[in-house]
C-alpha cells in the first residue's frame, strides 16, 4: 500500500510563503527520521496504519521530533476523516460536537473519523474524561500528542484505552539528512538558491539543534537567506551565520566522546570538594551542550548515596525528586529542580561510609562465599535444631535491643560500617557504641 498522504492536509497554494520547516515537514512515514522503532517496515504500527486499522494513541516526546507530523501522516494513510482540534480553546462541548459529528459521518458516509488534539496534555480532568466513553466505544479514534509525561498529565483511564507511543529526539545524523534534504530540494526546500554551507557550520547546526528538527531549518532558513552571495552568486553559509542563528555559540563537548566523560567527572568532584559555584558552572556546560538531562539525573542521584550519604540522608530524597521532576516537565524548566540538588549535595556534609560498607560486605562475600544464615536467624527451621539457639525478638527487651550474633560464624566481630566524622553519624557511632558497651550511658553528651 502506497503511502502517500492527502491533498487537503499538506497542499498549500503559497508553497514558498510558508517556512521552511513546515514545507519540509514529512508525507509520508518513509521521510520521516527518527522513528525507526515506531514506523520502520516491521513495526505494529506501521502494519496497523497500512491496513487502515490506527488505534487510539498518544504521542509524547520532545519538541520538534515528529509528533504533529506522524499524526498527519497517519491521516494521510488512512481514509478516516481528519478533525483536529485545539487543547488551548476546545472545551467539553467541541469534544461531544466531533463525537457528533463522528456518528453521523460514519452514519451517511461509512467513514470514520481521526480527533487530533495537539497537546492533550493541556486538557482539564473534566475534558479528559469527556473522551473516555467516544474512545472506549469507537465513535472517533482518538491521536493525542504532547511534551509532558503521559503518566503525569494524562488521567489513567485515558491512557489505558489508547497506546502510548514515545518519539525520540533525531539524533545528529538524522538531523544531518534532514539538512541536507532541504538544502537539495528545489521545491519545498532551498535547493534553487547556489549555497555552501561550511562543514563545521553544518555540523553545528546539526548538534546545536537538541534534536529538534523545527529549530535545525529554522535556523537554516534564516543563516541561508541572510548569508549574502558572492561575487559567483552563492550564498556562503559560515560559522559564524549559523551561531548567530541558532543563537548558540559553538561550545567544544561531544556526548560520546572525552568531553563528555571530563564534563560530568568534573560536575561529580565538584560536588564531592564542596563547591556549589563550580558544580552549577559544569551543569551549565552540560545542559548548553545538550547533555541528556536523565543521564544528568542519574548522576546526581548517584552521588547523593554516595558521597553525601549518612551525613545528610534527605540529599538523597532532592536528588530523586530533580530526577522525577526531570521525567515530570523536561527541559529548560527541569534545569532548576537539577540546579537545587547540585546544590544540596555542593553544600551538604560528606560520608561515603555507607558506600564504603557494601563495597566491602561484596568483596568478603566474592572472596569467601556466601556464608549460610545461621540457624536462630532462618526462617525455616530444619529437623535438629529444635534445641539450637533460638532468635531472641528485640522488642522483648528494654530499650528495643539485646546482643546476639547476626553475621555468620566466621564473620563474628566483623565491622562494615564505619561511621563518617560528621555531627549526625557522630550520633550514630555514639548511639552503636553503647549498644555495643563500649561507650558508658552519658558519655555520648561530654
Amino acid at each position: 500500500m502506497t503511502t502517500s498522504p492527502s491533498d487537503s492536509l499538506f497542499h498549500q497554494p503559497d508553497l514558498q510563503a510558508m517556512p521552511l520547516a513546515a514545507r519540509m515537514r514529512p508525507r509520508t512515514l518513509d521521510e520521516l527520521l527518527g522513528q525507526e522503532h515506531l514506523v520502520g517496515p516491521r513495526s505494529l504500527l506501521r502494519k496497523a496504519l497500512e491496513s487502515d486499522a490506527p488505534p487510539s494513541l498518544i504521542l509524547c516526546g520532545p519538541a520538534g521530533c515528529g509528533k504533529s507530523t506522524l499524526a498527519m501522516i497517519i491521516a494521510g494513510m488512512t481514509k478516516h476523516h481528519f478533525e483536529p482540534l485545539s487543547a488551548v480553546s476546545a472545551g467539553v462541548a467541541d469534544i461531544r460536537k466531533a463525537a457528533t459529528d463522528a456518528t453521523e459521518r460514519r452514519a451517511m458516509a461509512s467513514r470514520r473519523t481521526l480527533v487530533f488534539i495537539d497537546e492533550i496534555h493541556r486538557l482539564n480532568k473534566s475534558q479528559q474524561d469527556s473522551l473516555l466513553p467516544h474512545v472506549e466505544q469507537g465513535t472517533f479514534t482518538l491521536i493525542g500528542a504532547t511534551t509532558e509525561n503521559p503518566y503525569f498529565s494524562i488521567i489513567t483511564p485515558l491512557r489505558s484505552r489508547c497506546r502510548l507511543y514515545a518519539l525520540q529526539p533525531l539524533t545528529v545524523d538524522d538531523t544531518r539528512s534532514l539538512l541536507a534534504r532541504a538544502l537539495a530540494d528545489e521545491v519545498r526546500g532551498l535547493g534553487k538558491l547556489a549555497v555552501h554551507i561550511e562543514d563545521e557550520a553544518l555540523a553545528h547546526l546539526a548538534e546545536g539543534c537538541g534534536g529538534d528538527a523545527r529549530t535545525a531549518l529554522g535556523a537554516l532558513e534564516m543563516a541561508v537567506l541572510t548569508a549574502a552571495p558572492d561575487e559567483a552568486g552563492i550564498r556562503q553559509v559560515t560559522l559564524a551565520i549559523v551561531e548567530e542563528a541558532l543563537q548558540r555559540p559553538v561550545l567544544k563537548y561531544d556526548r560520546a566522546g572525552d568531553e563528555h566523560y571530563d564534563t560530568i567527572s568534573a560536575f561529580i568532584k565538584s560536588m564531592r570538594g564542596s563547591d556549589p559555584d563550580a558544580a552549577i558552572y559544569w551543569l551549565a556546560k552540560m545542559l548548553e551542550a545538550g547533555e541528556d538531562a536523565r543521564f544528568i539525573a542519574r548522576r546526581i542521584v548517584i552521588q547523593a548515596a554516595e558521597d553525601v550519604g549518612l551525613a545528610d540522608p534527605t540529599a538523597l530524597r532532592v536528588a530523586i525528586a530533580a530526577a522525577d521532576a526531570v521525567e515530570y516537565i523536561g527541559l529548560p524548566e527541569a534545569q532548576i529542580p537539577l540546579a537545587m540538588a547540585t546544590i544540596h549535595l555542593a553544600t551538604a556534609p560528606k560520608s561515603n561510609s555507607a558506600y564504603a560498607a557494601i563495597n566491602q560486605a561484596r568483596e568478603d562475600v566474592r572472596k569467601e562465599g556466601a556464608a549460610k544464615v545461621p540457624a536462630h536467624l532462618s526462617n525455616v527451621k530444619e529437623p535438629g535444631q529444635e534445641n539450637k539457639e533460638q532468635y531472641l525478638y528485640p522488642h522483648d527487651y528494654p530499650g528495643g535491643y539485646i546482643p546476639q550474633d547476626y553475621l555468620p560464624p566466621g564473620l563474628a566481630g566483623r565491622r562494615y560500617y564505619v561511621p563518617g566524622e560528621n555531627k549526625r553519624e557522630r550520633l550514630i557511632g555514639d548511639h552503636l557504641a553503647r549498644l555495643r558497651g563500649e561507650l558508658a550511658e552519658g558519655e555520648a553528651g561530654e
